[in-house]
């Protein structure tokens, strides 16, 4: 449970919580933002809860998820999200930035996730 304490998880948390209120009570928000940092900050929330359940699990607050783990979840959400649900439900649309924005976010969570448990040795 360290990693909930950690003031770059509280804050993604925080921000995406935000946009997804901002948006359901219908604030108007820049196109950037109401479009994409969500997408953004997918990959990293998942992952972070995922690290953080196997974290738990283990009692070992030093493991991290591989590379492969990390690509593999990105994938199915991209195939899911972006191709998938596109084709059986007209509430979701397909973008190829999304599928770019969640590899990015992947790409930040590996490396950010060293760091966390750098600090924690």
């Amino acid at each position: 449970m360290i990693l909930l304490k950690k003031p770059l998880v509280i804050f993604m948390f925080l921000t995406a919580l935000a946009v997804y209120l901002l948006q359901q009570f219908g604030v108007q928000l820049p196109t950037l933002i109401h479009n994409y940092l969500n997408n953004l900050l997918c990959m990293p929330l998942v992952l972070t809860i995922c690290l953080i359940v196997l974290q738990f699990i283990k009692k070992n607050y030093r493991l991290t998820i591989p590379i492969f783990a990390i690509a593999s979840i990105t994938i199915y959400y991209i195939l899911y999200f972006e191709w998938y649900l596109p084709k059986v439900n007209d509430r979701y649309t397909s973008d190829p930035i999304d599928g770019v924005l969640y590899v990015l976010g992947a790409i930040g969570f590996y490396f950010i996730q060293k760091r966390w448990v750098a600090v924690n040795k």
